[in-house]
C-alpha cells in the first residue's frame, strides 16, 4: 500500500511512542503501546495514497476526491452548478485534478471549521484552484474545504502549471470537503448520495463534447 509522504512524520511518531511504552515495563507502557501502535496504524491508513489509471477522455470531468456527493445545485447566480463531496476520515484524501488544463489562479480563502458535512461548511477555511480547460472551454473551480478536524490544507501546484486529469495536486487532513464549480458549458451526471472515487468517477461532462 503506498503512503503519501505527508504521512510518515505520524507513522514514525506513533512508532516511537509504542517503542517507548515497551522499554516502560507498566501500566502505562501498555498504555502507550496500545496508543502508538493504533496511531501508527490509523495514520497508514488515513495516509493511502493509491496509484489509479489517469484518465484520458477529455469530454469528462472527475471527482476531486474519494467520498459522499452531498449536494449537486446552482448555488448562487450564473449557471454554475457546484458538486459538493463529503470526505470522511475513512476516504482517502489526496485530491485530484479534476480536468486538464492550466492553473489560472488560486486562492486561499480563511474561515470556519464547521462540520464538513454540513451546508454551512461551505464558508469554512478553503483553497480554491482555477483550471481553464483543455479545449478553449470554461474554467473549471476546484475547492478544498478544510472541516471541523481538518486545519491543514495543502496545494502542490502552482499558477500557470499544467495540470492532467486525475493528476495529484493536494491533500487535506483529517476529515473534509471538496467542491467542484461547472461552468454552463458543462453539465453534472451524479446526484446527492453517490459514492464518488478521485479522478475514476465522472462527475459532470462538457456540453458540446455530445
Amino acid at each position: 500500500m503506498k503512503i503519501a509522504k505527508q504521512g510518515w512524520r505520524f507513522i514514525i511518531t506513533g512508532i516511537v511512542v509504542a517503542i517507548i511504552g515497551a522499554l516502560w515495563l507498566s501500566t502505562a507502557g501498555w498504555v502507550l503501546i496500545v496508543f502508538g501502535a493504533g496511531f501508527a496504524a490509523f495514520s497508514s491508513y488515513f495516509f493511502r495514497d493509491p496509484d489509479r489509471p489517469m484518465p484520458s477522455d477529455e469530454s469528462k470531468i472527475y471527482s476531486p476526491g474519494d467520498g459522499k456527493v452531498l449536494s449537486v445545485a446552482q448555488e448562487g447566480p450564473g449557471e454554475v452548478t457546484t458538486i459538493r463531496i463529503f470526505l470522511s476520515i475513512f476516504d482517502v484524501h489526496v485530491q485530484r485534478a479534476p480536468c486538464s488544463g492550466r492553473v489560472d489562479r488560486i486562492q486561499y480563502v480563511p474561515g470556519s471549521f464547521a462540520m464538513a458535512m454540513r451546508p454551512e461548511a461551505m464558508r469554512n477555511e478553503r483553497n480554491i484552484v482555477r483550471i481553464v480547460a483543455m479545449g478553449d472551454r470554461e474554467p473549471v473551480l476546484v475547492e478544498q474545504i478544510a472541516g471541523f478536524i481538518a486545519r491543514r490544507i495543502e496545494c502542490w501546484v502552482q499558477e500557470d502549471q499544467i495540470v492532467r486529469a486525475g493528476e495529484r495536486y493536494g491533500m487535506i487532513r483529517f476529515g473534509s470537503q471538496a467542491a467542484v464549480h461547472l461552468p454552463s458549458g458543462a453539465r453534472p451526471t451524479v446526484r446527492p448520495g453517490d459514492r464518488a472515487v478521485g479522478g475514476v468517477t465522472v462527475i459532470g461532462e462538457w456540453i458540446e463534447a455530445n
